[in-house]
């Protein structure tokens, strides 16, 4: 096999393995994580959208993130945007679990406002070296700032 051919069967399966990670992870820990009597009870703002949004947005910037992340991977795996990277992905799977699961909006909003701040630092820092990485970022950092805002109306509501 020539050498090009086994480095492209590598990209593509370094590639399938994020997805399998972020994607699978993703959905695993929502499932997990449903929302349930508890959340349906909490008063909310009127911009809360209808539960429905939230499974395939979540799945559309779940491959997002995952291309993201092989993107700079495969660039360098020992630099700052995939530290990064990897910082703002555990942030993220805390997150459900922690409002859902232990139910404490308070400590979600603790930790969403460190996802955000994660996110932005990621697509700063990403952008000197894949700005294609960074950019696939930037729907992920608009859907979690305004999940922010949703969570922080519900902590003030609550």
């Amino acid at each position: 096999m020539p050498a090009n051919v086994g480095a492209s069967l590598r990209n593509y399966l370094s590639l399938a393995i994020f997805l399998v990670v972020v994607v699978g992870g993703g959905l695993v820990i929502g499932f997990i994580t449903l929302p349930g009597e508890w959340y349906a009870s909490l008063a909310k703002p009127p911009f809360n959208p209808p539960n429905w949004i939230f499974g395939p947005t979540w799945t559309v910037l779940y491959v997002l993130i995952a291309i993201a992340g092989w993107r700079i991977w495969e660039h360098d795996a020992h630099s700052t945007p995939m530290k990064l990277w990897v910082a703002q992905l555990i942030l993220n799977f805390a997150w459900s679990p922690i409002f859902f699961g232990a139910k404490q909006p308070a400590l979600g909003l603790v930790v969403i406002v460190a996802l955000l701040a994660t996110i932005v630092w990621f697509i700063k820092a990403a952008r000197r070296s894949d700005r294609l990485a960074a950019g696939l970022f930037v729907p992920y950092a608009l859907w979690v700032a305004f999940a922010t805002l949703l969570n922080a109306s519900i902590v003030v509501l609550n």
